[in-house]
């Protein structure tokens, strides 16, 4: 990233990220990138170019789904409101810049040798690589701060699902930043820095890297493959599609509370596939599981991928029938999960799978019915829920004078 200089006021002469945090006024070194987004800006980025940080709703949802993805979830660790804004106000400052390519503040040299640095560093000299940031406000932010009644009636507590085994230490958090680029260390650079403008206010509970994206939101692109090589996500809602994007992805006004109004709801949850077990399954038990051809992906006894499917050819556990639509009245959600490697689990078997990101309207029509449908799922044989959390995504951050969260913690809004 260009380590470029703001005009705004040396941060010695400020109280610095701990205090008073960094002033806003260097908002406009973004440049022309920082022109607000519409619901159509969703074509496709140049390879290295940056994307536009304002807008209606948070880039990330319906931008089209970079290759590389950095999750984060954050415990609050301050019971002072104040200093929890004025953080967010310090994290939309970063994210605004390091989303338009430059450094963090004054950068991450030149400046006093006796002070850290306003940025890691080492993300200097890489593009912006479509990075986009995203934040979430977990149910458990809302016992904080007198917020219990603006907690969204839609952010429940997700139930308990057929074969869920979920570590404690890879769910839940106060919030979530969702870094994606189609370059790893700018999107690990982005996370670090967030958490480090955030020492003493928050902490990572735990993160996910994740690559090879699993599912597309560019109708003319190649649908991804996922750890089992079955193409994923063919059906799902296109960054284009306006209509359905706002039937099933944003909040509308009457849905409420009117902080959320331009905003989406985000179910994460780490699925762990057996990888050794299924690479012994044979290849039409394979395709029978899916639902679909492994070549070109197609589903039972059509020829082309995009051909509308017959769910009564598929078996009755097939996963593309037991996940359509039309099996759970209409309920749909747009997916951007990735994979995951972590090692192996010391019994010599890969400790890899799916990172799922789905984003809903509302979770109780969304997500739920569609899992609590999945529990008859052939599938599940071959993986299992390891990880689960819940946020609420705000709408986007406006212009240069807006801030993450702000329709839900400034009295104004």
């Amino acid at each position: 990233m260009t380590d470029t200089n703001s005009p705004s006021p040396s941060r010695r002469s400020l109280l610095g990220w701990g205090g008073a945090g960094l002033a806003l006024g260097a908002a406009a070194a973004g440049g022309a990138v920082a022109m607000a987004r519409t619901e159509d800006d969703t074509a496709p980025a140049a390879a290295g170019s940056a994307i536009a940080f304002h807008g209606p709703h948070q880039a990330g949802i319906a931008t089209p789904v970079q290759d590389r993805l950095h999750f984060a979830a954050f415990d609050v660790t301050t019971d002072d409101r104040e200093a929890f804004v004025q953080l967010l106000k310090d994290w939309t400052e970063a994210a605004r810049r390091m989303t338009a390519g430059h450094a963090v503040g004054e950068g991450a040299f030149g400046g006093l040798p006796e002070a850290p640095p306003d940025d890691t560093g080492e993300a200097l000299g890489l593009k912006p690589s479509r990075l986009t940031l995203t934040i979430g406000f977990g149910p458990s932010l809302f016992e904080k701060f007198d917020l219990a009644d603006r907690r969204p009636e839609a952010l429940v507590d997700l139930p308990k699902f057929a074969g869920d085994n979920l570590d404690k230490n890879r769910s839940g958090g106060d919030l979530c930043i969702q870094a994606c680029a189609d370059d790893p260390q700018v999107a690990v650079h982005a996370v670090r820095n967030l958490a480090r403008i955030g020492f003493g206010k928050v902490v990572i509970k735990w993160s996910q890297l994740g690559f090879g994206k699993t599912s597309s939101t560019t109708p003319e692109g190649q649908t991804p493959r996922n750890l089992f090589g079955f193409k994923d996500g063919t059906r799902n809602i296109a960054g284009t599609e306006t209509d359905r994007l706002k039937k099933f992805v944003w909040v509308d006004g009457k849905d409420g509370p009117p902080w959320m109004e331009g905003g989406s709801y985000l179910v994460a949850r780490r699925i762990r596939m057996h990888i050794e077990t299924w690479d012994r399954t044979s290849l039409q038990e394979q395709e029978d599981i899916f639902g679909r051809d492994k070549g070109e992906g197609a589903p039972v006894g059509k020829a082309k991928e995009r051909d509308e499917p017959f769910l009564k050819a598929m078996k009755p556990d097939a996963h593309v029938r037991l996940a359509h639509p039309d099996t759970n009245h209409g309920a749909t959600i747009l997916r951007r999960g990735y994979s995951f490697t972590d090692g192996t689990d010391g019994l010599g078997r890969l400790d890899a799978g799916l990172f799922f990101l789905a984003y809903q309207r509302d979770v109780r029509k969304g997500f739920i019915p569609v899992q609590r449908s999945l529990a008859a799922d052939a599938l599940n044989e071959y993986i299992q829920h390891v990880g689960s959390a819940l946020f609420a995504v705000p709408p986007g951050v406006r212009d240069k004078d807006d801030w993450w969260g702000r329709t839900l913690f400034s009295k104004e809004a």
